[in-house]
């Protein structure tokens, strides 16, 4: 099987501005066969004790690293991991477990390259076997890494012939591996998983089945404004959840107690439920209690009732049951933010039920998509990752994506 039947179309890239196609890994040709493929992937995976403890990033990059073997290419794998301190080597963040990891999923060994620069790295590469792995050391112990240093690109283009970038997580960030590497080496094409990410996120935006409805969550509208200014003119509904209701609530009069709020955003908050209309769906009401750690005395306030010296921490039931209610008719539902602080329970209720609810919707044949960070680590506390259409492992790549901002690893690479 060659690449084209791998996975097949290009990938889109979503904007304000037409679609732009970029070249895939499936349309690469067999010209590529024995070429060593320079990949970046996103191997930032927790680690304790030596061991990685959630392997979702390094499963997910195996379709193409497979359809590189498949053709044999010789394969060199770039990763960060973590935020070392100074650019140089820390032991806590070395990929070395991630090396015996990736061997394990594979079936396969790895060859670990401790440091591009060393004399033996790019021979090393050049001896890897046709369908051979190797992964070399964090690219953030490179002082030149997150300057998107040209000298540091050329370091590591020599480890490579072609680039492909199937970090979705990192297309955000325009550091040497992401970026200005793929101005050296060529072709520069997407990763089956970045072109995956970005078929999902710029279908939903750009070719919705209808009713499209958004759910957002997390603590403040400042850090959704952009999503919430984007979605209005596209989506039929925004439901709104986590803290970030807090200030809408204020904003309309409401008592709130000691509820996380954006005062300075109050105004804001008015403007964006003046223009949005009934396509705003903010809370009946939450599950407030005195504080987290005396959540044994939380109870459902209306959203305009919060007890003084009492916090708003989730979503209420009757909340649940009106959003679930209007996810149930959905054929296109973006997820982005958790409806409370759901590390804690009582208060994950909310989120759970939003997960549960569109997997629901996706049972019925919608196409649900849930953005990374706290939502994707919500979907998979309930065990629903395989019951959702999408979850995205990109946090803040998705939510740029979704704000409208051209992610720079996505725009470096080759349009068809």
């Amino acid at each position: 099987m060659g690449l084209r039947d791998a996975g097949g179309g290009s990938a889109r890239f979503g904007g304000e501005q037409a679609l732009t196609r970029k070249r895939t890994v499936a349309e690469l040709d067999q010209g590529v066969d024995g070429k060593r493929a320079l990949v970046r992937v996103d191997f930032n995976v927790p680690l304790k004790d030596g061991v990685v403890g959630d392997d979702t990033r390094i499963r997910a990059a195996l379709p193409t690293l497979k359809a590189l073997k498949q053709i044999g290419c010789r394969i060199v794998l770039l990763s960060h991991l973590g935020r070392p301190k100074g650019g140089g080597y820390e032991e806590k963040y070395s990929l070395r477990p991630v090396a015996r990891a990736l061997e394990g999923l594979l079936g396969s060994p790895v060859t670990f390259i401790p440091d591009p620069a060393a004399s033996d790295a790019v021979p090393v590469t050049r001896q890897l076997s046709r369908g051979g792995v190797a992964l070399v050391e964090n690219t953030r112990f490179l002082p030149g890494e997150e300057r998107n240093d040209s000298a540091t690109a050329t370091l590591l283009a020599a480890l490579g012939d072609f680039y492909v970038n199937d970090a979705f997580g990192s297309a955000h960030r325009a550091h040497a591996s992401t970026e200005a590497l793929a101005h050296l080496l060529k072709p520069a094409v997407a990763g089956l998983l970045m072109r995956k990410e970005l078929d999902y996120l710029g279908g939903a935006l750009e070719r919705p089945k209808r009713p499209f409805v958004a759910v957002l969550g997390g603590a403040k509208i400042s850090g959704k404004i952009d999503v919430i200014e984007r979605l209005l003119p596209r989506v039929d509904r925004i439901l709104i959840g986590g803290a970030m209701a807090n200030t809408f609530f204020k904003a309309k009069g409401g008592k709130v107690g000691g509820s996380l709020v954006e005062d300075d955003r109050l105004e804001m908050a008015e403007a964006i439920m003046a223009r949005a209309g009934a396509k705003l769906v903010l809370p009946e009401g939450g599950v407030a209690a005195p504080s987290l750690e005396q959540a044994d005395a939380a109870r459902d306030v209306e959203w305009n009732h919060v007890p003084e010296g009492w916090a708003i921490y989730d979503i209420d039931a009757l909340t649940v049951r009106r959003f679930g209610e209007i996810l149930a008719g959905a054929n296109t539902a973006v997820w982005n933010g958790p409806m409370g602080v759901f590390e804690t329970k009582p208060f994950d209720r909310g989120t759970i039920a939003v997960a549960q609810a569109l997997a629901a919707a996706t049972a019925k044949g919608a196409t649900t998509i849930v953005g990374g960070g706290d939502s994707a680590a919500a979907v998979a506390a309930a065990g629903l990752e395989d019951k959702v259409s999408h979850v995205s492992t990109g946090g803040g790549a998705s939510l740029e994506f979704l704000e409208g901002k051209k992610l720079p690893g996505v725009e470096a690479l080759d349009d068809t």
